[in-house]
């Protein structure tokens, strides 16, 4: 049996016939950049997510940038992030010319661990980006206290987490911004490389509109010094259509990520991640901790099952950040959760053979080593 850790045609191939008839309607109107498509795909998220507004742009990064450029974060304010996340949430800090300042995760649920981020505050401290990781809501209702309490911005990195809530309330939705990546493998995932940003105030709107197009809202004036980062109409269309499958496909994911417990329950050399009550997970990516993790990771690539690191090395162990002069030990929860996570496949059309299948070899592994 061959299981990939992913297979996005399985999600793609029942769509197909209205992507062509999406494209055909693109071709059609031959409006290319910000046209009818963006704006009802825009729409569509402020239904979804429940924002007042939702500004496309080119990618997540992108979408997190942005919104550091539109509460004014630059050079001499500091951002606290997560220590254990994806490097772009980094990136897009240090394009904004701020300075990282990293917060160790909490090693049950994996995000950012809320009662460390006060002790990192300081007077030039300007936001917080919280991470969903792995499509697990943070603990953002005591995230937003703090944020309160000393006046910062909180920027939402949703990327792993479309669809996913706080007891009713959409993840994205809780901070200043949600910034958000529909990169291909994402929940609500494009054709192609794109992004969201959801805000509730006028004024971040009308800033993030100018900052994705060249700081334009008129053509040919210029009012800001902006960016190149539009979502383009065809992946607009696209989306437009698999937004309307997204509960579908959360749905599954929460089914199979339950089918994985249950299974590997009784094995105690993997560790699931912890969902904090009233949160709901959508699993965007199921990783487990496990001991002899590339050993385990050998065994099911041995019997045909694909499985990633989600993140091997975290951001301040990589060579882009040697000069912070972060060492190996500097944030060993984020260290550890690295050596040992190990992601197994779980997505949309994933059958149950399949799934069982690649939790008997986990129980194998462990038995007969």
């Amino acid at each position: 049996m061959q299981i990939p850790f992913l297979d996005l045609s399985l999600q793609n191939d029942r769509l197909k016939m209205e992507y062509m008839e999406a494209l055909g309607d693109v071709l059609n109107e031959s409006n290319y950049i910000l046209g009818e498509r963006v704006a009802m795909f825009e729409h569509a998220c402020c239904d979804y997510f429940g924002s007042k507004y939702s500004i496309g742009v080119a990618n997540g990064m992108d979408a997190i940038l942005l919104s550091l450029k539109a509460a004014g974060i630059g050079p001499g304010d500091e951002v606290i992030v997560p220590a254990h996340t994806y490097i772009a949430t980094w990136l897009a800090v240090t394009h904004a010319g701020a300075k990282i300042v990293p917060v160790e995760p909490d090693t049950e649920t994996f995000n950012i661990d809320a009662k460390k981020i006060e002790q990192a505050i300081t007077k030039n401290t300007k936001a917080i980006i919280p991470v969903h990781l792995y499509g697990n809501p943070c603990d953002m209702v005591s995230i937003m206290a703090i944020a309160n309490a000393f006046n910062l911005i909180v920027i939402e990195d949703n990327a792993q987490a479309q669809g996913a809530d706080i007891g009713g309330k959409k993840t994205g939705t809780f901070g200043h911004f949600g910034a958000t990546s529909l990169y291909p493998g994402k929940n609500l995932g494009a054709l192609g490389d794109a992004g969201i940003v959801l805000t509730q105030q006028k004024t971040y709107n009308t800033s993030l509109r100018k900052l994705r197009n060249y700081g334009s809202d008129i053509k040919y004036y210029n009012d800001i010094i902006g960016y190149n980062s539009r979502l383009d109409e065809l992946q607009a269309a696209f989306l437009s259509i698999k937004i309307k499958k997204l509960d579908e496909w959360n749905s599954e994911r929460v089914v199979m990520a339950s089918k994985y417990t249950l299974l590997l329950e009784k094995v105690e050399a993997i560790k699931f991640q912890r969902v904090m009550t009233n949160h709901k997970c959508v699993f965007h990516i199921l990783c487990i901790v496990a001991e002899d993790r590339n050993a385990l990771m050998s065994r099911l690539k041995d019997n045909g099952i694909g499985t990633l690191m989600h993140y091997p090395v975290p951001p301040h162990l990589q060579n882009v950040y040697m000069p912070l002069n972060f060492k190996r030990g500097s944030f060993p929860n984020s260290e550890k959760i690295a050596n040992s996570c190990l992601s197994l496949p779980l997505y949309p059309g994933l059958s149950d053979d399949q799934l069982s299948f690649v939790a008997d070899i986990i129980k194998k592994h462990y038995t007969i080593r």
